[in-house]
């Protein structure tokens, strides 16, 4: 009956959504004419924690932006990024993929392009029934074909694979090249000083955080202590560029105005924005008007300049009378990290804080930190707003928008993703029944266990490092999360029937 009744309630925007079993792949249809093609914002926030937003619980800072949209939408309380870490997580998001099935790991700042020209992604599929298409903020998802020329297109990147517009970071915020890259070029570049770039030997006379350290606005790990640019050191040597160079505390300021050019551009028509924040993660730099924003230090003050920006997307929608038909997702890209690299006083100002809310570990870890991170779902009236307890992955937002505008998909796309649009859209509805978790081992999650597969590899040093529980041991592991949600009592030993149960699920995933 709930679904009846939803169905009559989105009947102008949804045409004939598939009744799939919540376990297979939606079934293929013939797109209709007359479906209203919603606006689709996607929210991804860097290193955003469980309990890092005021309505998950946060300490020490506030979030009246996010709180709103979780207020007025569905606030889910078992979400999931589909990795514990970033590069991953991106790549099952726009691929449908889960990411060890092309290897992707954390990538470095000169790694080519991973999602290859030809591959299914999110933005291909809505260009197919007229969307417009962008990625604004942190990228991480490589570029070209391993040896770029930054003075030229660097290409093949976003456009290449579903997006109209692009508006970037290259990697990250604390890797080299320090520029923006808008579509194809390095924004303001002068060619008569030309970028270089390496990372495997010094290059340049730019000072680093090894032979300069007074100039450092933060002190940094020596992973971190290569080139210097804006008082912060980073990973990788940079030469030239001086009039392309950005500055951190500006990050909030640019993409922003650079994601309100692309609604405004494409206000008639339909659109899909990636809103890709490098907020939260390191190096923290917050812009002045929110230094000293929470009680925190800069990690804190960073959550407050993502809430403002969010706000200010909101507010544009709303301005452009959007905002009713325009499905917002917000969500995080895996679990918090505090000491990243940078000292910047994240451990020293935590007060009473736990970003990672009751459950253990964090970023990088096969705990259930790792993954669970806030999400919330926002449509004023078109949705059954309240909080929902269902089990949801990043991964099936392929399916399921397809699902919501009636897309078909081919049978080797996107195949790992569920339609799951019931439980986006309607607070009661439930998701999956089980879920696989990437780390550097494999999990699955259902809606009572927790099974973490051993491992025995070697891991980097940079990651033995962490003060964080990383729960990648030579032993299986396997939590009763319903009654140990913080999961304490590893129970492997006492049920080997259902550890031999989940390892068999494993493989038959792995085999897909």
């Amino acid at each position: 009956m709930k679904q009846y009744i939803l169905f009559i309630l989105l009947t102008t925007f949804l045409v004939s959504c598939n009744k799939a079993s919540k376990k297979d792949k939606i079934e293929n249809t013939t797109p209709s004419k007359t479906v209203t093609k919603p606006n689709i914002v996607l929210f991804y926030v860097d290193d955003l924690g469980y309990a890092d937003i005021g309505s998950y619980g946060a300490i020490g800072v506030e979030t009246p932006n996010v709180d709103r949209l979780a207020q007025n939408g569905i606030q889910f309380t078992d979400a999931h990024s589909s990795a514990a870490t970033c590069t991953p997580s991106r790549y099952s998001l726009l691929t449908g993929e889960y990411a060890f099935r092309n290897k992707a790991a954390i990538l470095p700042g000169d790694a080519p392009l991973l999602i290859r020209p030809g591959k299914p992604t999110l933005p291909q599929m809505l260009k197919k029934v007229g969307y417009k298409t962008a990625v604004v903020g942190k990228w991480h998802l490589g570029l070209g074909d391993g040896q770029v020329d930054w003075n030229k297109d660097v290409k093949p990147g976003p456009l290449e694979i579903g997006f109209d517009y692009s508006f970037l970071l290259p990697a990250t915020g604390d890797r080299v090249p320090t520029v923006y890259l808008e579509n194809h070029s390095v924004t303001n570049l002068n060619q008569n000083d030309p970028i270089e770039i390496s990372y495997k030997k010094p290059i340049g006379k730019r000072p680093t955080g090894v032979s300069n350290p007074e100039l450092l606005k933060q002190k940094a790990d020596l992973q971190h202590s290569a080139t210097i640019v804006n008082g912060i050191s980073r990973i990788g040597y940079q030469k030239g560029g001086e009039s392309a160079l950005w500055v951190d505390e500006e990050f909030p300021n640019v993409f922003t105005q650079k994601a309100k050019q692309f609604i405004n551009t494409n206000k008639d028509e339909p659109f899909f924005l990636f809103f890709s924040f490098h907020d939260i993660h390191v190096p923290r730099v917050p812009n002045k008007r929110f230094q000293g924003k929470s009680t925190m230090g800069p990690r804190g003050d960073a959550i407050a300049q993502m809430d403002w920006m969010t706000g200010e997307i909101i507010k544009e929608l709303e301005k452009l009378n959007l905002d009713k038909n325009t499905l917002v997702i917000f969500t995080s890209d895996n679990g918090p990290v505090l000491d990243d690299g940078y000292a910047d006083q994240a451990v020293e100002l935590i007060g009473e804080h736990n970003p990672s809310g009751i459950f253990r570990g964090g970023k990088y870890s096969a705990y259930e930190a790792g993954t669970r991170v806030p999400m919330i779902t926002y449509w004023p009236e078109k949705i059954q707003t309240g909080k929902s307890d269902a089990l949801i992955s990043q991964v099936d937002y392929y399916a399921s928008i397809a699902n919501l505008l009636n897309i078909p998909l081919d049978k080797q796309e996107a195949i790992d993703s569920k339609n799951i649009i019931n439980a986006l859209l309607d607070s009661s509805q439930k998701a999956n029944t089980q879920i696989l978790e990437e780390s550097y081992t494999l999990g699955i999650r259902t809606d009572e266990w927790k099974y973490i597969e051993p491992y025995t590899g070697e891991l980097p040093n940079w990651m033995k490092n962490k003060d964080i529980e990383n729960g990648i041991l030579p032993k299986s592991q396997l939590f009763n999360i319903k009654k140990d949600p913080s999961e304490q009592n590893n129970i492997a030993k006492e049920n080997p029937e259902l550890v031999k149960k989940f390892k068999e699920q494993i493989q038959k995933i792995v085999e897909k």
